[in-house]
């Protein structure tokens, strides 16, 4: 596929008409109409200028340098790696600092990568494979192997993961991402029946909606928050989220208070 192809591709995705991304980018609506129909050559910046307007994700901008004939710019290193040490202590410092409340930090398809001391409980009762690398947080969360019998709401949660990665898919098709969507939140009769009222609330919103678990003999109620990098340049922190799960009213932050 070409580089003009690409964009099209992108320019639809986001919604952008060719007049708005021309103004945006600085040049003229014929000119990205040249490009996209491959009459022009672009550069490398141009490539970038444009991606850049439409917000697309660091991994996707390097397939389009590459199909436009120029080398990657962006690298993509593991979090370990020498070169990304102050990063990786960031995100380790924002762990710690948030416990004795679990978070996690994960990549773009939601393996995990890092986790602080307070998630290491919720560990116990999870079957062994579940376990394995990549330890993937949605199947965590989804399977009845995992954390689910544990969720008293999982209706409501399945639904928050289903928008949540139905926006994701939306916004950049990934096939490990899809393969995981279709494994564990494509609706089928078993889970439509007892998610149709949840997942209108997960579309309102999925940053308030509680996560209900059952622990100890009690109910602990938790909402999350999610960060990312700001402005990263390497591939691996773009795709870094950290959630950080708190506690929604004074008895479930006394659960995990108390030691």
């Amino acid at each position: 596929m070409t580089v003009g192809e690409l964009l099209r591709q992108w320019r639809h995705r986001k919604r952008v008409s060719q007049l708005d991304l021309a103004l945006a980018a600085g040049v003229s609506a014929r000119h990205v109409s040249l490009v996209e129909t491959g009459k022009t050559n672009p550069s490398a910046d141009m490539v970038l200028r444009l991606a850049e307007r439409l917000d697309v994700p660091l991994r996707e901008r390097n397939r389009l340098l590459l199909a436009a004939g120029f080398a990657p710019r962006y690298p993509e290193r593991p979090l370990g790696d020498s070169a990304l040490a102050a990063a990786r202590e960031a995100v380790e410092r924002v762990l710690r600092a948030h416990e004795p409340y679990p978070a996690v930090a994960f990549d773009r398809r939601w393996d995990i990568l890092r986790t602080n001391r307070a998630v290491e409980p919720f560990f116990a009762g999870v079957a062994p494979e579940l376990l394995r690398p990549p330890v993937n947080l949605v199947r965590l969360g989804l399977d009845p192997r995992g954390f689910a019998p544990l969720v008293v709401n999982l209706a409501d949660v399945r639904a928050v993961f289903r928008a949540r990665l139905g926006r994701q898919l939306a916004a950049a098709p990934d096939p490990g991402l899809a393969a995981l969507y279709d494994e564990l939140l494509a609706p089928d009769h078993e889970h439509d029946d007892g998610e149709a009222a949840a997942t209108s609330v997960a579309d309102a919103s999925d940053v308030v909606l509680p996560m209900i678990l059952r622990l100890g003999g009690r109910e602990v109620r938790m909402f999350s928050t999610l960060t990312t990098f700001g402005t990263p340049m390497d591939i691996t922190l773009d795709e870094v989220a950290i959630e950080l799960y708190y506690p929604a009213d004074a008895e479930s932050a006394a659960y995990f208070e108390r030691g």
